[in-house]
């Protein structure tokens, strides 16, 4: 007997850490560390107003940790009842064990959860909810808290403004249920779409890791590849909606990853979606890295009606790519 499951998404989280920090606030940072910019450069070339950094007693487990619990909470679930955690990061607090595990074992979720981390930079959200998705379908039940969170503060470069300016710290999670269709049509979490080409690995990378240096290392990019790139693939979302029987025309909200404001304007045009339907959050965040799309769908949570179609779009290093379509 074929069962046709659906995956409502049931709450959202997220947790930023106490420092605000503007532009002007950065500028003086940098300036004290010999770094020549101005608040006018970075908001003119990437959209970015301020963001937000951790400080000694802040970082990425406490950051996913408050983020799940939010999740949860609004969710209305049982701790009991989550079955399945799955958190993105490329800045976990330790090699091993995984922030998930950490997160299981602080918030005494049950033994029977199966957690674990993925990375894929600022892919990772969408790699992590296409994870959990396989999981819930493939055991016809269960509950998932999928987690976004980065501390980008630490893997920057301080000394290069070219790339210290496009970063934050923060988290988001939502939390999803697998259940048997209950209408006409499914809702939640319709399809996922992931792509990626190794051979641009080195325009978008760190300059270290365990194995190789010992060390985190910092950001390196190319920022004319990436944004040629990222442009390009997150046009692809046609194809996905297709898939799951709708079309550009279906989308009321685009939420994509917060890269860049001109990345998104010209991904929209690309798209020929107005940018009245983009929801834009790297005016508040900056780049976020896994974090992103998770924090702008809390952001906008509210605007969200009852039967909207969301399209999550992420682009991030390796290169790796994703769409995700939701239905409320």
């Amino acid at each position: 007997m074929n069962i046709a499951y659906e995956l409502p998404i049931l709450g959202v989280g997220a947790a930023l850490p106490a420092r605000c920090v503007s532009n002007n606030q950065l500028v003086a940072d940098l300036a004290a560390r010999g770094v020549e910019t101005n608040s006018e450069w970075i908001e003119s070339r990437t959209g970015i107003q301020q963001r937000y950094i951790c400080d000694e007693t802040e970082g990425t487990l406490s950051l996913a940790r408050e983020a799940v619990g939010k999740a949860i909470a609004s969710s209305g679930v049982a701790l009991d009842d989550i079955t399945v955690l799955v958190v993105a990061t490329c800045s976990p607090e330790r090699t091993f064990p995984s922030v998930a595990a950490m997160v299981q074992g602080e918030l005494a979720l049950p033994t029977t959860c199966f957690a674990l981390d993925v990375n894929a930079a600022c892919g990772g959200f969408l790699a992590a909810l296409s994870v959990a998705r396989g999981h819930l379908l493939a055991a016809g039940k269960g509950t998932a808290v999928v987690v976004g969170v980065d501390v980008f503060s630490r893997l920057v470069d301080w000394q290069d403004r070219g790339t210290c300016v496009l970063f934050g710290d923060g988290a988001g999670a939502l939390v999803m249920k697998v259940q048997p269709q209950t209408g006409v049509e499914p809702v939640g979490l319709l399809g996922v779409s992931m792509g990626s080409d190794g051979t641009m690995a080195s325009a978008l990378q760190a300059t270290g890791g365990v194995s190789l240096t010992g060390t985190a290392g910092v950001v390196e990019m190319q920022g004319r590849e990436v944004f040629k790139h990222a442009v390009r693939q997150m046009g692809s979302a046609p194809a996905l909606l297709a898939d799951v029987g709708l079309t550009l025309n279906d989308v009321d909200f685009v939420v994509p990853h917060q890269a860049n404001l001109r990345i998104l304007e010209a991904a929209a045009k690309s798209l020929d979606l107005p940018m009245e339907k983009v929801v834009v959050t790297v005016d508040k965040h900056a780049n976020t890295s896994a974090a992103s799309i998770p924090l702008a769908l809390n952001e906008a949570w509210e605007r969200f009606d009852k039967g909207d179609v969301l399209l999550l779009q992420a682009f991030g290093a390796g290169f790796v790519w994703g769409d995700a379509v939701i239905k409320l």
